[in-house]
């Protein structure tokens, strides 16, 4: 488990991270999320021990990350996939850490395997591409057989193969009771990946909340309807204010009127439908309504026009 509390962080004047709060509990993946310069690297970084925070505090399984005797079975991190020694292999960088560790050879060709990279294992980290960095990071996170995982960014650079193989690890790591907690700025990904989501702006706390409950705060009004009558009922629904659209034969778009009186309307005229559906806001409208106050980088034009 991840806690974090009153976390606060200044360089200068200048505050990244200010009074956090919220916990990462074990057996869900867990979305980090808020607009570049929010204050989620920061975070991440005071919760692995590399930030000092300026007040509050960051404990992992109930201790800070330094005082744990061996971190990498408490915590594995990718927070910046080319961190790596260049002229080293994948092989050789993953020894050195298993190594200073006392992890056994063993174990490397495990998590070599784990992430696809045992065919280029001994070929430079330099010379990799940001995909491949990505799953030798991963591969490092996942040496120590850690309890929580933490990954900023984890699908950058990954094809379609990849991104569907970060997508089952990730849940494969929550359904074996670990803490998993991943920053992604892919909102499509989240919603398919994520249980839970906290999303920061400007360094505070905006949403602690389950990826339904962010979506059910944004109303739709719209609602998809089939009927073998479309043109008979959009007339009916006009005459009772309704904005309707129709972009398939059969099918209307309607706006204006609540699902139930369609439906009453429907009925009363004695007209069919073979579909009712309101429209669901997707994660991304939910999260770009939430954070729209807390962007900090926008062009001119969206400046003229907010």
């Amino acid at each position: 488990m991840i806690e974090i509390s009153g976390l606060t962080k200044r360089f200068g004047d200048s505050i990244a991270v200010d009074g956090l709060s919220f916990t990462v509990p074990p057996g869900q993946v867990t979305g980090f999320l808020g607009p570049n310069g929010a204050g989620k690297s920061t975070t991440m970084r005071m919760i692995v021990g590399l930030d000092r925070p300026s007040g509050g505090a960051a404990l992992v399984n109930g201790v800070a990350y330094a005082q744990h005797r061996a971190p990498l079975c408490e915590v594995g991190a990718l927070l910046d996939a080319k961190a790596v020694h260049r002229g080293r292999s994948a092989r050789k960088h993953l020894l050195a850490l298993a190594q200073t560790h006392g992890f056994a050879a063993k174990r490397v060709d495990e998590v070599l395997g784990a992430v696809g990279l045992e065919a280029v294992a001994d070929r430079r980290a330099g010379g990799f591409s940001l995909g491949m960095s990505q799953r030798l990071g991963i591969a490092a996170a996942l040496l120590g057989d850690p309890a929580v995982v933490i990954l900023d960014e984890p699908v950058n650079g990954l094809d379609p193969d990849g991104v569907l193989w970060i997508r089952n690890l990730l849940k494969q790591l929550a359904a074996e009771g670990r803490t998993v907690l991943v920053s992604s700025h892919l909102m499509s990904e989240m919603a398919m990946t994520a249980e839970h989501l906290v999303i920061i702006g400007r360094g505070r706390l905006l949403a602690d909340t389950s990826v339904d409950e962010l979506i059910a705060r944004v109303v739709v009004d719209r609602t998809s309807v089939r009927s073998p009558q479309a043109a008979e009922l959009r007339d009916v629904l006009v005459r009772h204010g309704a904005r309707v659209t129709s972009e398939a034969s059969g099918v209307l778009q309607v706006s204006g009127l609540a699902v139930e009186t369609i439906g009453e309307l429907a009925r009363q005229h004695d007209l069919a439908l073979y579909e009712l559906t309101p429209a669901r806001a997707s994660l991304e409208q939910a999260y770009m309504e939430l954070t729209d106050d807390s962007v900090e980088y926008r062009d001119e034009r969206e400046r003229s026009a907010a």
